[in-house]
């Protein structure tokens, strides 16, 4: 139910009345010309009834989701981790590789912390739904490595790459849902043809997985005129729509190098390819703010490199932040369950976007 569905609904029993009085109106210029017909003030007394029950059950529900909202603190307008992720390689060689028992302690803990995965799209168009008290994260996967995915001979992912190991994550927690993004590059899992590369694809996104723009060739669009810009990015569009006939939704900037102009490569046209994304993606350093909070910034999204708590990586990689959010929880996004909603405390209220004000449930 929709915040303004209780207002709708009152007005209901304002429709039954007023219904009950036109009946009455009309009763006085009919032949007769006296009291109206027991059959007809019963059928009024019934709508009027009805109606009054109708109100009183949407006030009930509306009850019940407020309740629900604050029993588990829900705010759907804090902040959401979009892990960045590499190579996962038993040796890396690069401040971004990950081992693969390090990225499996990784979903672990955010299964057990909680966290329910959803891609990059669900995320910019609002589309959050995971169970109440739950909270999302965004898993991301830049450059189309092998190590990330390829499939063996009957067609299941191979041992210990990434999609291996978030399906056998989440074959442990029910709940934990085995999605991610990709970002995906000409190198594209390291298959050359374009049957092998549609191949890959359409298995992920059969698989409820989602493919984003990464650009073709994987070149910083800092300082580049507006048209490179365009053609940079409208290469990479091509790349996935010719292979998989699904327009990307989102773009990650090769190296988190935005253009001069912000708006470059969210929205442009480069011969007959246009582009208009939901949100462009950075390379760090925190947490994301809620699609539904002003704060929200659709061609500045951050991600959080995955990374210990090691150098620089002390307080704005993955350990370290998903520290802080576990001590600040009032400050993360945590759902209510229905996706319909955006709930949160009453104080939060003006940060809201205006075109979700009315799925507003404030408690």
């Amino acid at each position: 139910m929709r915040w303004g569905d209780s207002m709708g609904l009152l007005g209901v029993g304002r429709v039954g009345v007023a219904v009950a009085a036109a009946g009455a109106v009309l009763a006085g210029c009919m032949p007769w010309q006296g009291e109206e017909p027991q059959d007809k003030k019963d059928t009024g007394v019934a709508a009027a009834a009805k109606a009054s029950a109708a109100a009183a059950g949407q006030a009930a529900l509306l009850k019940a989701r407020l309740a629900t909202a604050a029993k588990v603190h829900a705010n759907e307008l804090g902040q959401i981790p979009v892990l960045m992720y590499h190579r996962v390689v038993d040796k890396p060689t690069t401040q971004d590789d990950r081992t693969p028992q390090q990225f499996r302690a990784e979903l672990e803990r955010l299964a057990k912390e909680d966290y329910v995965p959803i891609t990059a799209a669900e995320y910019v168009t609002g589309r959050i739904d995971i169970p109440a008290g739950r909270h999302p994260v965004v898993l991301t996967f830049d450059d189309s490595s092998p190590s990330q995915f390829d499939l063996d001979g009957m067609g299941a992912p191979k041992p210990q790459t990434a999609v291996a190991i978030l399906q056998e994550v989440a074959q442990r927690h029910p709940g934990f849902r085995p999605v991610a993004t990709f970002y995906v590059t000409r190198d594209m899992f390291g298959k050359t043809t374009p049957e092998e590369q549609a191949q890959m694809l359409v298995w992920l996104r059969d698989k409820g997985f989602d493919i984003g723009n990464h650009t073709r060739d994987h070149k910083s669009l800092r300082g580049k005129p507006e048209k490179q810009v365009s053609s940079e990015v409208a290469a990479g569009h091509r790349l996935i729509t010719e292979l998989l006939n699904t327009n990307p939704v989102t773009l990650a900037l090769p190296y988190g190098n935005q253009p001069n102009q912000k708006e470059w490569g969210r929205k442009g046209v480069f011969g007959e390819i246009s582009y208009d994304y939901g949100g462009v993606f950075l390379a760090g350093y925190t947490p994301a703010m809620s699609p539904f909070s002003k704060k929200f910034d659709p061609v500045g999204i951050p991600r959080i490199r995955s990374m210990d708590k090691t150098g620089d990586c002390a307080k704005f990689c993955s350990t370290a932040w998903l520290d802080w959010l576990k001590a600040n929880a009032d400050e993360r996004y945590t759902s209510d369950g229905d996706a319909k909603t955006v709930a949160f405390p009453k104080f939060k209220a003006p940060f809201v976007v205006k075109r979700y004000t009315d799925r507003v449930l404030a408690y």
